[in-house]
């Protein structure tokens, strides 16, 4: 029966050291964010470091723009990192486009111990030893390069061929323990020597992002389930890495499960709305709701517990908790728990959140102090009922105005009386000079629901819909108190006329 490489770290604590090694293509993703979150809250759950590198290396993708965005996002969340872009550190350069003469004294080191070998062979060659073998095609790659002669690989660069380097798969089962997964055996002969460099020189990705790993001395590799059936390969250049030097031991690996989208069995799409971080953020999600609900798909912190704050995440997180099946992105359930974590916000921090969200709504470009005095003032009104920031605008954007627009429910939701009720406010406002909610609500309670004998909800649908032009919104005697009283008896008129008109 194989066992795990008997050089696997067995680092705690302090000597945790992880990665955050995104691709600078498209925008941030939530299962991108995820993956961060993860690898962020291990490490600061064991006191560990994070790093933060780039792998640039496919020019025709990658973009700085994308690069921008990437820190961006981290930075809106407060995933910070020790080492990596941007901060430095002792194992710089952190982008993999930088790292090239790295990666070439790596390559001699292996070529010398024996680890890589030269390959000419063509995949039509491939294909045709395969078919004349009765192998099937898709085994791939038979190892036939393994011992050529130094004639028949001068015969080869007479024709002008320039070698692929592959790396000697042992020969043997490979096992190691998935933190999430248990213990997982790739059986000798599943997979063939495979490419590291191209003929060009340039080295893939799957050697690369193994040998920055062991260069920067990560300890554990947390990442996503689909990355999962490369584990073997990198198993077989880290044998190979220790035998050359380069590292002194293979690290840990997890990985985590994949977040579907709310239908179906599929991984969230990139092009899924869902999946655009920077969509969430558009909406109103706050940094602290939309963490909390990333640290739930695959992870709990307890039974019947939903709502938790980032310092309590860190604390309790740890890998081998993280489930292994599939999690399922629950819109509904995202934005509820972003509206707990709204209400768990001070006023005042609430409210400069509120601002960015009201200036792109069109409330105003840059605000007044007496718009910004007005924001703060109603912020306290909408906090309990707002589950995205995004939803304040439309709640308040009638204190910014002095031309309301009646919502098209709000008029058909409307009694028959309405103009009537509105009418009566007028004449129970005029005589209030202390414009307080306690003596508004006073003065219409008396004029509508015991003289008029209306129904609360009758009696106070008209004036919500005159002062808000909605048919939800603020509380109506609080919403009145900060319009004034002027303001608020010219809107009282203004829709009597309207709906008489």
């Amino acid at each position: 029966m194989a066992t795990p490489h008997p050089l696997t770290t067995t680092v705690s604590g302090a000597d945790v050291r992880v990665r955050f090694c995104p691709s600078p293509t498209g925008l941030p993703h939530v299962g991108m964010v995820r993956t961060a979150l993860y690898n962020w809250a291990y490490a600061r759950h064991n006191g560990g470091k994070m790093v933060f590198r780039i792998e640039d290396t496919d020019a025709a993708r990658d973009s700085e723009e994308s690069f921008r965005q990437l820190v961006d996002a981290l930075t809106w969340l407060k995933i910070d990192w020790d080492e990596g872009v941007e901060v430095g550190g002792p194992h710089a350069p952190y982008r993999q486009s930088e790292r090239h003469d790295i990666y070439r004294e790596v390559i001699d080191k292996l070529i010398a111990t024996g680890a890589l070998y030269e390959s000419y062979s063509t995949a039509e060659e491939i294909d045709a030893r395969n078919e004349a073998a009765g192998r099937a095609k898709q085994l791939g790659y038979d190892n036939f390069d393994r011992d050529l002669t130094d004639a028949q690989k001068e015969a080869f660069r007479a024709e002008g061929r320039q070698p692929a380097l592959r790396l000697r798969v042992p020969d043997e089962d490979l096992t190691y323990v998935d933190l999430i997964r248990g213990e997982v055996t790739f059986p000798a002969g599943s997979f063939p020597d495979f490419v590291v460099v191209r003929p060009n020189g340039v080295p893939l990705y799957t050697f690369v992002n193994p040998v920055d790993d062991a260069l920067m001395g990560i300890t554990h590799v947390l990442r996503g389930e689909d990355l999962m059936p490369s584990t073997a390969r990198q198993l077989s250049l880290y044998a190979a890495l220790i035998d050359a030097g380069v590292t002194t031991f293979v690290p840990r690996f997890a990985h985590m499960p994949l977040v579907l989208g709310e239908t179906g069995n599929k991984k969230l799409s990139k092009r899924d709305p869902q999946a655009d971080l920077f969509l969430h953020r558009e909406r109103g999600f706050i940094p602290e709701g939309l963490l909390n609900y990333l640290a739930l798909l695959g992870w709990s912190i307890g039974p019947d517990r939903d709502v938790f704050s980032l310092d309590e995440f860190t604390a309790a997180f740890d890998i081998t908790d993280v489930n292994p099946n599939p999690a399922r992105f629950d819109q509904k359930k995202a934005e509820s728990i972003n509206g707990d974590h709204i209400r768990m916000l001070g006023e005042k921090d609430f409210a400069e959140r509120t601002v960015p969200y009201l200036a792109a709504a069109g409330l105003f470009d840059e605000p007044t102090h007496e718009q910004l005095v007005m924001a703060f003032r109603v912020a306290p009104l909408v906090q309990e009922r707002v589950q995205l920031l995004g939803e304040v605008p439309g709640m308040v954007g009638f204190l910014f105005t002095d031309e309301v627009s009646y919502a098209e429910d709000a008029l058909k939701g409307l009694p028959a009386n309405a103009a009537e009720v509105l009418d009566a406010c007028v004449t129970a406002l005029e005589p209030v000079t202390d414009f307080t909610p306690e003596k508004i609500q006073e003065a219409l309670a008396a004029e509508l629901v015991e003289k008029l004998e209306l129904k609360p909800r009758i009696a106070y649908g008209p004036p919500r819909v005159a002062i808000t032009g909605r048919r939800v919104s603020p509380p109506l005697f609080e919403s009145m108190e900060l319009l004034g009283k002027e303001e608020s008896l010219r809107r009282l008129r203004s829709l009597s006329t309207f709906l008489a008109s």
